[in-house]
């Protein structure tokens, strides 16, 4: 099991949680841009270790964000997409599974 940051657990149950993660209208990117670099710096490694450490799975995001995968590779799929939304300037916030 790994050890997620405070900032990064924070950010994950209060923005890509059960109750927001579902509501794709575009406000993600510029919340988290009006953060300091350092925190989004703080978040987008957290991103990176999530999808690099394979102890992080289904279970481990589900009792972080109360949303089920059904597998690892959706998750990390949707891991990598919403990465790419916030950090790579993807145009479209992945909508996660449901």
């Amino acid at each position: 099991m790994i050890l997620i940051d405070p900032y990064v657990r924070n950010f994950f149950r209060a923005q890509l949680g059960l109750e927001q993660a579902y509501y794709v209208d575009g406000s993600l990117r510029p919340t988290l841009l009006s953060f300091s670099d350092s925190y989004m710096d703080v978040i987008r490694a957290g991103f990176m270790q999530m999808v690099a450490d394979d102890s992080f799975g289904p279970a481990e995001y589900e009792r972080l964000t109360d949303i089920e995968f059904p597998d690892r590779e959706s998750l990390e799929a949707y891991l990598r997409a919403m990465y790419a939304h916030l950090f790579e300037d993807a145009p479209r916030q992945p909508m996660p599974p449901g």
